[in-house]
């Protein structure tokens, strides 16, 4: 039989086993338990129940210097994408790291705003489908950039601007045509899908744009996708872009700002060690075309900040046999994290309080919901389990709670945020009362 391990679920600073040491003699350890940062989990979950999001706030800072360090030299506002986790205990913490914001929709700007109101200086406004409540709202606000991705939703900020009478700095979300080599759910910079406009037909926008009172031209904007582990896709886009700035200054615009985006992926699969190395790398695929045009750069990563920053805990409420089928039936599911539902997506599976002497066994992780699709893992090695044990699904950061549902009329997990040797519930488990409260 194989024998258990636990170096691939780690995720320093954040997430680390310590081996457990009890008696005088401080005797070797029998076991090991998974911590966020200087609080076993096991801690959490008996304090918080299960299903429960932790989050490392040692682990979301070490990954925001990671990315000032990276483009150090480089004008740059990193603006953090809200859609991957925007709980304002979250955002708080970015924000006093100097983080502005990437929204995409009036309900994020508000949140970021909670926090700080004077964060609206360095938030970009992204997204195809954005009301003119929301534009109304933004304008209000104050906000750096409106994403502009189509030539109805440049007439509908005119006319919000006009009413308020208000000024509105825009860019242009052109559409590469760059493959992303990504999920296909989550790739964004071909002409088939439905963001940015073709930026063959940018000039001509620009022009347009120029046209119009209340409308001042501000930069050119890119986002190729999420999820991308190569940074080749994000060179080749930043080069078309960079054509397309000094284009635009022929034209006679003032291009001050390129936002290059999002996108960057994490590894799933490993511990994810070289961060440093390859968010260096990123910097160079973005920063090297744009070197000699003089422009601020705005970047949004968002999975790649918070993603390795957050597990899901739950715990084993059943073991089930099929022929030769075994099961582990916990108490978190899909609507609680539904990614590996809806993309296959691989997230490791650690056994919070390991026997260093375990055997491993071959079982699918699956949650109560009504649904074949309902698991976490087909297949997956884990050390022989029971009842009561405490799993951590890690690299749930990002993509987690922010895309978490009642299917099943099922109550969303609580949300815990570990500083060091702290910890604070974020956002309380819900109610069935919270759940009726809303049906007339």
């Amino acid at each position: 039989m194989k024998r258990a391990g636990n170096s691939r679920a780690e995720r320093p600073p954040g997430f680390t086993y310590v081996p457990s040491r009890s008696g005088l003699l401080r005797r070797p350890p029998s076991k090991v338990i998974l911590h966020s940062d200087k609080i076993p989990l096991s801690r959490v979950a008996a304090r918080f129940g299960t299903p429960v999001y932790v989050y490392s706030a040692i682990m979301i800072r070490e990954r925001v210097r990671a990315f000032s360090t990276a483009f150090r030299g480089f004008p740059h506002t990193i603006c953090y994408s809200v859609k991957a986790n925007s709980n304002i205990h979250i955002l708080r913490v970015l924000r006093k790291l100097g983080c502005g914001f990437d929204v995409v929709s009036g309900g994020e700007l508000q949140r970021v705003l909670i926090p700080d109101r004077s964060a609206a200086d360095s938030v970009v406004f992204s997204g195809v489908g954005k009301r003119t409540d929301e534009m109304e709202l933004a304008l209000k606000a104050g906000i750096l950039l409106f994403n502009i991705e189509s030539e109805s939703e440049l007439e509908a900020l005119a006319g919000a601007a006009r009413r308020l009478k208000r000024m509105a700095r825009i860019a242009f979300r052109v559409n590469p045509d760059v493959p992303a080599k990504t999920h296909p759910y989550v790739s964004t910079g071909l002409q088939e899908h439905k963001f940015g406009v073709p930026i063959s037909e940018a000039r001509r926008l620009y022009r347009q744009a120029a046209a119009i009172k209340r409308l001042t031209i501000a930069g050119v904007s890119v986002h190729i996708g999420s999820q991308i582990t190569d940074v080749e896709p994000f060179t080749l886009a930043m080069e078309r872009v960079a054509d397309l700035v000094s284009a635009l200054r022929v034209d006679g615009h003032q291009i001050k700002y390129v936002d290059a985006g999002g996108g960057l992926g994490i590894d799933y699969e490993s511990e994810q060690s070289a961060v440093s190395e390859q968010i260096s790398s990123y910097a160079a695929a973005i920063t090297k075309p744009l070197r000699n045009l003089k422009v601020h750069v705005l970047l949004e990563p968002g999975r790649s900040i918070v993603g390795p920053a957050g597990v899901l805990l739950t715990e084993v409420i059943y073991l089930k046999k099929s022929g030769r089928k075994r099961f582990v039936v916990v108490d978190a599911a899909m609507n609680d994290l539904i990614r590996p539902a809806l993309y296959k997506a691989y997230h490791e599976i650690a056994l919070v309080e390991i026997d260093r002497s375990a055997d491993l066994e071959t079982v699918d992780v699956v949650g109560p919901v009504c649904e074949t699709g309902d698991f976490f893992a087909r297949n997956r090695n884990l050390p022989a389990l029971k009842q009561g044990d405490l799993l951590a699904i890690m690299d749930a950061g990002a993509y987690g709670m922010s895309l978490a549902s009642n299917y099943n009329t099922r109550l969303r997990p609580a949300e815990v945020l570990v500083d060091g040797r702290s910890m604070k519930l974020i956002r309380r488990r819900e109610t069935i009362d919270d759940l009726l409260r809303q049906e007339v």
